[in-house]
């Protein structure tokens, strides 16, 4: 039983939800009073944009119906709990070109068909004026002496439901758009792949030049020295062969480290989890390193591992040089839909994939061409390395198990 003279234990709920159903209404209800001001700029675009005179008008116009459009997706999304995707071309180049692209962007008529029905649908807020008084004497006494259920105060959320509901289906962008956005993501990702394919080929090509090729040239002059010396210094011959032999042992080195570059041996002898592992061995900071799902899993695709471990390569080789940090962890994570990669380190964070600072893992083009690596993928990577740290890179490569 509620305290005497104390609000029904049922009516305080309701009121609440209502009050946070209201607190999303009434920003609908800025945003639609905003819309009906822009009716405005609208009509003096057309003008304009008729007139031909100003006709640069209409790609500032664009961007400003964007904006009202995104708030109302960030609002929406906010109460709803689920996102709403936004896609639009960019508005670049001259302003002919700026008009053109604001005239064919699909994203462009989706939030203005948005912005022409909220003129109709934006005065559901205006019920809140009605509903609030009559919920809480209704509803007071309904909760409060007969024990039942609200039945006004609820019609506040259902309101809300409906506002967000209709704008979900108004913003959320046509397959037409997502195709368009997916094509234009694969355009920059293949860009980046041959970008990462021919910056690759040139590191080889700089090894084998500046290392195996130079020492293969040392050894072919040592035997060649030595066989002048057979005849008129033997004894000169076993310290000629002698270099010779260091030198080859040298060349092999090398060639196995262009080897690992190109794909580590021992991901295919170990899998990502022992490769792993052995790179946290050899790194200078003590490197935990976790496996989650990956024990008894199906191993994932040459290119996911490999990525994978050039990852972990890559950050733990940053995190010695800069973080400062003796410690960092590494987590393997086998999600439903491919493969997560967590790597974080406690040290100075600032990493900058400029290169033109920072002191964590990033530092220089690590960053940059980790990015372009998993995004060849189809992979995600995130950066999260705030000055003081700690710094956290998160890596997800979409495969099937």
């Amino acid at each position: 039983m509620p305290p005497a003279g104390g609000p029904p234990a049922g009516f305080v709920p309701v009121v609440r939800q209502a009050a946070r159903a209201t607190g999303r209404l009434v920003l609908a209800a800025a945003t639609a009073f905003g819309s009906y001001l822009f009716i405005t700029v609208l009509l003096l675009t057309a003008v304009g944009t008729v007139a031909v005179v100003g006709a640069f008008l209409l790609p500032e116009t664009v961007l400003l119906v964007r904006r009202i459009a995104g708030a109302k997706r960030r609002q929406t999304a906010a109460w709803t709990g689920r996102e709403i995707p936004e896609v639009h071309r960019p508005l670049t180049g001259t302003v002919r070109e700026r008009v053109r692209t604001a005239l064919r962007d699909p994203g462009t008529r989706t939030d203005f068909r948005w912005l022409a029905a909220c003129y109709l649908y934006g005065w559901l807020p205006v019920l809140l004026v009605p509903l609030w008084p009559a919920g809480l004497v209704v509803d007071g006494v309904g909760c409060g002496l007969l024990r039942r259920r609200a039945v006004v105060l609820p019609l506040i959320g259902r309101l809300a439901d409906l506002d967000a509901a209709w704008s979900t289906a108004l913003l959320t962008p046509s397959p037409k758009a997502r195709l368009a956005e997916r094509v234009e993501e694969l355009t920059q990702t293949r860009a980046g792949a041959i970008a990462a394919h021919a910056a690759e080929l040139r590191r080889i090509e700089r090894d084998l030049h500046d290392g195996t090729q130079a020492r293969l040239v040392s050894l072919s002059m040592r035997i060649g020295l030595a066989k002048r010396a057979c005849d008129r210094d033997p004894g000169s011959v076993r310290g000629l062969l002698s270099e010779a032999q260091d030198l080859a042992d040298e060349a092999l080195t090398e060639l196995r480290h262009v080897v690992r570059g190109v794909h580590p041996p021992i991901l295919t002898d170990r899998g990502l989890v022992g490769a792993v592992r052995a790179l946290a061995a050899s790194s200078a900071l003590e490197v935990a390193v976790r496996a989650d799902g990956l024990a008894d899993a199906a191993r994932a695709p040459a290119a996911v591992e490999a990525a994978a471990y050039f990852v972990v390569a890559e950050a733990l080789t940053n995190a010695a040089k800069h973080s400062g940090a003796p410690t960092a962890e590494v987590r393997l994570i086998r999600v439903p839909r491919g493969l997560r990669v967590r790597v974080r380190d406690e040290g100075r964070g600032g990493a900058d994939e400029r290169g033109t600072a920072g002191v964590s893992a990033g530092v220089g083009t690590g960053l940059p061409g980790m990015r372009r690596r998993v995004a060849a993928l189809d992979g995600t990577t995130t950066v999260s390395s705030p000055v003081g740290g700690p710094t956290e890179i998160e890596v997800e490569l979409p495969c099937v198990w």
